[in-house]
């Protein structure tokens, strides 16, 4: 078996409509649907079906703080260069989301932030693919 591409990220939200602010109105994703009598919606960019599922639980335990086993972040690509990805910024900060972090990778630059959850979002943009189309292990460079 070969893997061809990771598919879709499912998260429990407490709030669908807030968590939709963020991740449809916000970051751009466009709402498919609703399910599970209309607790749940799927959103996608563009590149499936649908990218992100996101499913209301209401007060449920929220991730915990830390490191700890289990999901750590996602990744959602914003852009092609780093103008897109200082424009995201300046969306995030005006809409009063705070930036816990930036980072260069060699392979790409982000910028990490919370989601209405607390589950921890990067969004990036790929360096140009001749740093790491041939060698996916530049990911790993200093």
């Amino acid at each position: 078996m070969n893997a061809h591409y990771l598919g879709h990220v499912v998260f429990y939200v407490k709030d669908l409509e807030r968590s939709l602010s963020f991740y449809r109105d916000l970051l751009g994703f466009k709402e498919v649907g609703r399910i599970f009598n209309g607790v749940a919606s799927a959103l996608t960019c563009g590149r499936t079906h649908h990218e992100l599922l996101l499913i209301q639980v209401g007060d449920a335990p929220g991730p915990p703080a830390g490191r700890r086993r289990g999901l750590y972040h996602i990744g959602i690509k914003v852009g092609d260069s780093l103008d897109e990805l200082r424009e995201a910024k300046r969306e995030l900060e005006q809409a009063g989301i705070a930036i816990d972090g930036m980072s260069d990778h060699t392979v790409s630059q982000s910028l990490y932030l919370k989601d209405p959850d607390g589950n921890e979002v990067e969004l990036y943009v790929d360096a140009d693919e001749a740093l790491w189309k041939h060698n996916p292990a530049a990911v790993v460079s200093p």
